[in-house]
């Protein structure tokens, strides 16, 4: 094997040993030979540093070497510090952000995309009465929009995945994501695909843009978390409490502008899958992304989902070149560490995913906290734990209970993942097993986990606070059923299936047991599952699978109705004028402000591609600093609006406005509608103590100016209806940003009383131009149509 510290040079064909694959894999194999040469210049470039995992994938997918790295800035420096221009390898899309990403697609004017791309649909279908009912339904009530992505998909060149086919982020783990690879995804899970050892990043629409056109991808170079991983899962232990432990330790905040990186010998001890749960979950501590290195586990998943070329591939960049893994001697910026052996279950919540408490303490703090002791629903599945290996060790705790005739005191929910997963459970007779135990299955679809639950336990605007177990993501107020007071506690599938037996608070599975009708006590025994199908994965339904890899058609025609409430034509933001901005604030928003409270999904899902009808829920969520109420702002004159009829109203008498925002704002989903709405009503400035990083990016993406507080006690200074005038922007822009990294903003008050203070701004070159041309879909049409 090759040391990291490489002795000669090697060119383009010294790495031809890399295994050919044939014509069906070509578009999902990563590069490794040209990878591994980038590499080799890398290598040069910072006098052979030992890299992390991270920086390998990185820096082997930088679109120019040389302009990003060099022998004089230090490794250490460029993290944290330098934009890196990337050219990443696939995009991957899910239904409700594809549509606006289609539509800023066709406004280029190209007639392909130039990397391979996909698009899901699974974000539209609610849950509620199980596939049988609810597909049908969803297939009808959206069919414009299914329509218009396959019309897009089958134009373009792009793989289409149909509505019951599976949610995103497990689709691209059994089909598209593999060791080395290097993917956008507009979702904000799509590091998931990281537990395959990719890296994958989620971003907006117009990130997508940049990647599907060929344009450079720019990405600040993230910092590197190692997370050390000893011992060994046992008992009632799962995958999903690494993560939930670990978003306790760490906060929303705590891996912003970070990839996590895991090694040490317990990670060759984790399933494909388990890793994929771990790297999911990445998204609630704000990590640019989470990858593992390749293991045995990884091959074994990969020749178990019919993928056996790209593993033998996978084998000899790991072994031969030394790709796919740390060097030896490579420095992390911090480390945490983990024993798997002394790890137990946790519970994460409510409302939101960094509250961590062992399953130990659970009960006792349900009460001191005034948690309701009733659980009302248990939900299982969703992009983060929808695998085999997660249905099969459920499975198992539901038979220990349906031998002692133990059935479900509460509604309970599973959906599985994809077809494929699905399929299997059927043949293995799990899904009947599921159905002859009370469960509701779902179709294979996102449904509860995104808003699209059709809740009937409990009245439509009941006021009731209700709690709901789930193995999801992220757990936000009123994210899965549209009610605030719902108290959503994450944990994993195992703890979750053990709850709705007792439907108790105070039950520890782990200790405790439950009476049975006969007066005996019943415990249960720790779950055990198959990591893989033992009879290998079913491949289901045909008419759930698209075509591998479909060729652009220019004849199709892709038709948006003038009077469709769905879809909607973009007209370009219009450019800076070459002048200071001048706005007033509306708002200054109070604590946390998710994507979920800025653009709404839930019933709003709907308008995913119609701007204007979608920007009616713009900050309906928010809570106003000065008044504590929630969805309310004040005209210059004290007349009373909603947030976005406010907006609207200054809209109309020009008069551009600023919103002001406390710590993370943005963090959640990566949905771009909560940069695009803002900035279509008349946005130009937002100003807060920190940005979630999507968030950030997506601003700047349309065009909009993100600014931090230097000082954080500026943010008391400022109130509504203030004027905010910049200082120095026409200079920030002559020097495409270089200008220290600060902004003067002018305050004036009412009463004329003004006074300056500093703002940052992270813009880059790249970013700078997006601005100038008014967002980035204009710049990069502009230089398409002149190259």
């Amino acid at each position: 094997m090759l040391s990291a510290r490489v002795q000669a040079r090697r060119t383009f064909a010294s790495f031809t040993k890399i295994p050919k694959v044939s014509s069906d894999f070509q578009s999902r194999m990563p590069p490794y030979t040209k990878l591994l040469t980038k590499l080799e210049k890398v290598r040069e470039l910072t006098n052979n540093t030992p890299l992390t995992l991270a920086e390998k994938i990185l820096y082997s997918h930088l679109t120019n070497p040389e302009e990003s790295l060099s022998a004089s800035t230090p490794i250490a420096d460029i993290r944290g510090n330098q934009y890196l221009k990337l050219s990443p390898d696939r995009v991957a899309m899910q239904d409700a952000s594809a549509q606006m990403a289609m539509l800023q697609f066709m406004t280029t004017g190209l007639n392909k995309t130039f990397v391979p791309t996909s698009i899901h649909c699974d974000h539209l279908i609610v849950g509620r009465d199980g596939e049988g009912k609810d597909l049908p339904s969803s297939l009808t009530n959206n069919k414009e929009v299914f329509d218009f992505l396959e019309s897009c998909a089958a134009k373009y060149g792009i793989t289409f995945w149909g509505p019951g086919s599976g949610i995103i982020h497990q689709i691209v783990l059994e089909n598209y994501s593999a060791p080395g690879l290097m993917m956008l995804g507009t979702d904000s899970h799509t590091p998931n695909a990281g537990g395959l050892g990719a890296i994958a990043i989620g971003v907006g629409g117009a990130d997508a843009v940049d990647a599907m056109t060929a344009t450079p991808w720019e990405l600040k170079a993230p910092k590197i978390l190692g997370v050390k991983l000893t011992g060994k899962l046992n008992g009632w232990s799962a995958p999903k409490d690494v993560i939930t432990k670990i978003a306790g330790d760490l906060t929303v905040r705590g891996g912003t502008n970070h990839i996590i990186e895991y090694f040490g010998d317990g990670v060759k001890t984790l399933s494909c899958t388990g890793m994929a749960t771990i790297t999911n979950m990445g998204a609630e501590v704000g990590a640019t992304t989470s990858t593992f290195p390749y293991q045995e586990a990884h091959k074994r998943y990969l020749y178990a989902t019919g993928r056996k070329e790209i593993a033998d591939a996978a084998d000899m960049a790991l072994n031969e070149y030394g790709f796919l893994k740390a060097d030896e001697g490579a420095q992390y910026d911090k480390v945490m560490e983990i024993n798997l052996s002394t790890l137990e279950p946790h519970v994460n919540g409510p409302y939101t995913p960094d509250l961590s408490t062992p399953i130990t303490k659970y009960g006792e703090k349900s009460k001191t906290e005034n948690w309701p002791q009733k659980i009302s629903v248990g939900l299982i599945g969703s992009c983060t734990n929808s695998s085999y290996q997660d249905m099969s060790r459920v499975i198992d705790l539901v038979n220990q209970a349906a031998a002692v005739g133990l059935k479900p005191k509460i509604p309970f929910f599973v959906t599985p993942g994809s077809e494929q997963i699905r399929a299997t459970l059927e043949r293995d007779g799990i899904v009947k097993t599921f159905e002859d135990n009370g469960a509701i299955v779902l179709a294979n679809a996102c449904g509860p986990c995104i808003g699209q639950w059709d809740r009937t336990d409990i009245p439509k605007g009941s006021k009731e606070v209700t709690s709901i177990f789930t193995s999801f993501n992220r757990n936000f107020r009123a994210r899965n059923d549209g009610n605030r007071n719902t108290m959503n506690f994450l944990t994993s599938p195992e703890i979750v299936t053990a709850m709705i037996y007792s439907g108790n608070a105070q039950f520890n599975p782990l200790t405790d047991s439950i009476k049975l009708d006969n007066g005996k006590d019943f415990k249960f025994q720790p779950p055990k599952g198959d990591e893989l199908p033992q009879r290998g994965f079913e491949h289901g339904r045909n008419k759930f699978y698209p075509d591998t890899d479909p060729s652009p058609n220019p004849k199709v025609q892709v038709k948006v109705s003038p009077i469709s409430d769905r879809l909607q034509l973009l007209e370009p933001f219009k450019p800076w004028n070459g002048k200071e901005l001048k706005t007033n604030v509306l708002l200054k928003v109070e604590g946390k402000c998710t994507t979920d409270h800025i653009s709404a999904a839930g019933v709003w899902l709907k308008y995913k591609g119609h701007l204007e009808n979608i920007s009616y829920n713009t900050l309906i969520g928010a809570q106003n600093k000065e008044t504590g109420e929630v969805n309310k702002a004040y005209d210059l004159d004290g007349t009373a609006y909603d947030i976005p009829g406010l907006m609207i109203k200054w809209k109309k008498e020009h008069r551009p406005w600023t919103v002001l925002a406390e710590h993370n704002y943005g963090e959640g989903s990566a949905r771009e509608h909560a940069a695009l709405s803002p900035r279509f009503l008349g946005g130009e400035i937002i100003i807060t103590k920190s940005f979630a990083r999507i968030h950030e990016t997506n601003l700047k993406k349309q065009g909009m100016l993100p600014l931090t507080f230097a000082n954080e006690a500026d943010y008391d200074k400022i109130h509504s209806g203030d004027v905010l005038e910049t200082v120095g922007l026409v200079d920030m822009v002559a020097k495409d940003g270089n200008n220290g990294g600060f902004l003067d903003v002018k305050v004036t008050k009412p009463n004329g009383e003004s006074f300056i203070i500093k703002t940052k701004h992270t813009m880059s070159k790249d970013q700078i131009n997006f601005f100038k041309a008014g967002s980035a879909i204009n710049y990069i049409g502009e230089q398409k149509r002149n190259a």
